[in-house]
């Protein structure tokens, strides 16, 4: 058997993390959220708050990624979307060097879409340099971590060299980004190697500095690992709101008509856990 290191599942922790978004909208306009994190592998939301100013009727629908998605129309004036969450979730990621390679055989029908080349992870075109980071690399987990490693070493984390256009190739070639980039690059090179890998956004505790913040998951061994290029070790403390094949399936915030977003703010901090204590 491989050997593995799948750190403890009961260090847990209970985080608060908090949203401000605020809009400036000329003309009443549709949109579509994805604020509300949901309780599932890793995590449970214990307590949960979502504030419109002013109030409108909210919808909520669940999409294909399984991500919870609000509808509404933004009133003409300042919208204001607040929303707070307190979420257990573990101080640590599981690590399991030597996991093996899942075949595509054995692979779930839902993650077939995820071994795809995507609109930022183009992995058809990523295949002679994910060939050159895993050379003599042990299929499976061993690959991802050297990818990632890669990735940390190798490209720059610079504000302001990437926009919303920026794919995997891009970054690529330029060897700077954001979270977002070094997410789209770690998952195309996953890919390339028929490996499934998928975004996903959420808030990292101690982030710094703070913002919303983007990783990605690889699916070896039969589950899901996470792998975060923009940190130089495995972190815990993360509470994940959306899953999807690339940024375009994991926008927080999307309108369709004159809104402007004029500000956002992010914080988590740690929750005192005699709080839930009854």
């Amino acid at each position: 058997m491989h050997k593995t290191q799948i750190e403890e599942r009961t260090q847990a922790m209970i985080l608060n993390a908090t949203s401000d978004i605020l809009f400036d909208v000329s003309a009443p306009t549709p949109m579509i959220l994805m604020l509300r994190p949901r309780s599932g592998a890793g995590q449970w939301i214990a307590r949960e708050a979502y504030v419109l100013e002013p109030r409108v009727p909210i919808t909520e629908y669940t999409d294909q990624f399984g991500n919870l998605c609000q509808r509404l129309i933004a009133p003409q004036g300042r919208f204001r979307i607040h929303t707070s969450a307190d979420v257990a979730v573990s101080e640590t990621v599981d690590v399991d060097y030597g996991a093996p390679f899942t075949p595509i055989s054995d692979l779930p029908e839902n993650v077939l879409s995820l071994l795809l080349p995507s609109r930022y992870c183009e992995s058809d075109q990523m295949a002679d340099l994910a060939q050159t980071i895993v050379a003599d690399v042990k299929p499976g987990y061993d690959q991802v971590e050297a990818i990632r490693n890669w990735i940390h070493q190798y490209v720059t984390y610079q504000y302001q060299t990437s926009d919303a256009s920026t794919s995997a190739v891009n970054t690529a070639h330029t060897r700077t980004g954001v979270c977002r980039d070094f997410a789209h690059l770690g998952i195309a090179l996953c890919r390339s190697l028929s490996i499934p890998a998928r975004m996903v956004v959420g808030y990292l505790y101690k982030l710094d500095p703070m913002d919303l913040h983007a990783w990605f998951e690889a699916f070896i061994g039969g589950r899901w690992y996470t792998f975060d290029a923009t940190q130089a070790t495995p972190r815990g403390g993360r509470i994940a709101i959306g899953y999807g094949r690339d940024a375009a399936d994991v926008a927080l915030t999307t309108q369709f008509g004159p809104a402007t977003l004029t500000s956002l703010e992010v914080s988590v901090d740690r929750a005192k856990e005699s709080d839930f204590h009854h």
